[in-house]
């Protein structure tokens, strides 16, 4: 058995209270580690080690920031199957989803090291005669993460890599299903040489953590991956203590499939975009709005085509639909279906779970009153919903309290871009499914699903601070 310390100031160290906790292997049931869990005194640890290091690292030149990113990917790039071994068994990701993972923050790592030298300020003209008048970005000083446990590797790396980019130091929490791959992150940065200090990790509890990380003033801002209820209680109290925050929340994806659509290329766009990881994803397709002159041919194929996804061993190479990362999702999300289908919904396949396996599900004939319509499963659950026309489709789409992502699926590309500027989403893919990330773009939504944006130079700019500065050539003419 596997037992994992906390990373404070450099060291693995062990909870200051002895506390322990069993991390299960969701698809077995099985005990996979044991965890220290971080206490008060050792939060207090965590976020000291960050405030006395974040001045000699925010004064490090970027090619040394540079290095050691480039360091770490190349590292990762090593250990690739051992990361994704830990996808799949804490997580409950399947071999496809761990393997992307992986690879992802090989390439997410590189990208950030290049942020490093990309972080610009500018020259502003002046009324004022003899003067020069420009802006730089300096450091936040520290920054604290709280992360999730279904792309648990992308979404903790994300926020650290792109902060320690931009000269911050880092206190991470990872979610507390899946606290071993934050830990992993500890790994790969104190193999390539990462000063201590800059990067501390602690599993916690969210009830012994509280708002900590919020209110403690050495703390400049926070980044949060999670859901919506728990955003807005981080950003009340952020706005309480004038923290800077950003939040990427959930999300009630909509696709478009209008009637001049390649059907079967729907279909495929369809099924990848709302069953990946079991649809615990923020930005899956989980609502498919369809034009009615299609509306029941989508239907059959889209049935047919789910019935064909495998469920079981996310080790099998085949499986598509593994085990949800909390088994006790499965019950939310059946009482979800069972209430649709008595409000006159049509189940086309799924519904029903065994142990934390959902039934990858499809429920037809979704109206915007019921409670699913706008409700978050993260769960393999597909709402199709029939619209008149393209107009209508649109209306259905904004009918919505988040805004992810989105997409249209249509040949007509007019109607694509005029739909794309009136979708509201922060996010609009033409012609494929709502999940798409790359590591340089502006990842996040609008409305409940989040401020701000994560990637690339967005970070750089939501992690480092503007200052002006001026210098006066020759003497000021005061008017006293």
């Amino acid at each position: 058995m596997n037992e994992y310390k906390l990373f404070i100031n450099g060291k693995w160290v062990p909870s200051s209270t002895g506390s322990l906790v069993d991390d299960f292997n969701p698809a077995t049931g099985d005990v996979y580690a044991r965890v220290h869990q971080a206490s008060t005194e050792d939060i207090e640890s965590a976020i000291a080690a960050a405030y006395a290091a974040k001045d000699a690292w925010g004064s490090t030149p970027p090619a040394f920031r540079e290095g050691i990113l480039i360091k770490a990917a190349a590292i990762l790039e090593e250990r690739i199957p051992e990361i994704a071994d830990v996808l799949i068994d804490e997580g409950g990701g399947t071999f496809g989803k761990a393997m992307f993972e992986a690879t992802y923050v090989v390439n997410l790592l590189r990208s950030a090291a290049g942020e490093c030298r990309r972080i610009f300020g500018e020259t502003i003209p002046s009324d004022a005669p003899g003067v020069i008048s420009m802006t730089v970005r300096r450091p936040l000083g520290v920054i604290a993460g709280i992360s999730p446990f279904n792309f648990p590797f992308i979404l903790a790396m994300k926020k650290v890599c792109l902060a320690l980019a931009a000269g911050n130091t880092f206190v991470l929490k990872p979610a507390s299903p899946t606290p071993v791959i934050g830990l992993k992150i500890a790994e790969l940065f104190e193999a390539a040489g990462l000063p201590a200090g800059v990067l501390n990790v602690i599993p916690v509890k969210g009830s012994i953590i509280g708002n900590k990380l919020v209110v403690d003033p050495r703390i400049r801002m926070v980044t949060f991956t999670g859901s919506t209820e728990v955003g807005k209680q981080l950003a009340e109290v952020a706005g309480r203590y004038q923290k800077k925050i950003t939040l990427e929340m959930g999300g009630k994806s909509p696709l478009i499939i209008l009637k001049d659509a390649d059907l079967d290329y729907a279909v495929d766009a369809a099924v990848f975009g709302l069953f990946m990881h079991q649809g615990q994803v923020c930005m899956v397709n989980s609502r498919m709005i369809v034009e009615a002159e299609i509306y029941d041919s989508f239907c059959e194929k889209l049935a047919a085509k789910v019935k064909t996804l495998k469920v079981g061993d996310p080790h099998q190479h085949d499986t598509v639909i593994g085990p949800l990362v909390e088994s006790k999702q499965c019950s939310f999300i059946k009482g979800q279906v069972d209430e649709a289908v008595a409000d006159g919904a049509r189940l086309l396949h799924g519904g029903t779970y065994e142990g934390g396996f959902f039934q990858p599900t499809i429920v037809a004939d979704i109206t915007t009153s019921m409670r699913i319509f706008d409700e978050e499963s993260f769960g393999p659950v597909a709402c199709v919903i029939k619209a008149v026309d393209s107009e209508e489709a649109l209306a259905i789409a904004n009918n919505s309290s988040f805004g992810l992502s989105s997409a249209i699926i249509t040949n007509d590309l007019q109607k694509a871009f005029d739909l794309s500027l009136r979708l509201e989403a922060g996010m609009v893919h033409i012609n494929d499914c709502t999940i798409l990330d790359e590591p340089h773009v502006p990842f996040g939504g609008i409305k409940d699903s989040g401020v701000g944006r994560e990637g690339g130079h967005y970070s750089m700019e939501e992690m480092t601070e503007v200052k002006w500065i001026t210098v006066q050539l020759g003497k000021r003419q005061f008017p006293f």
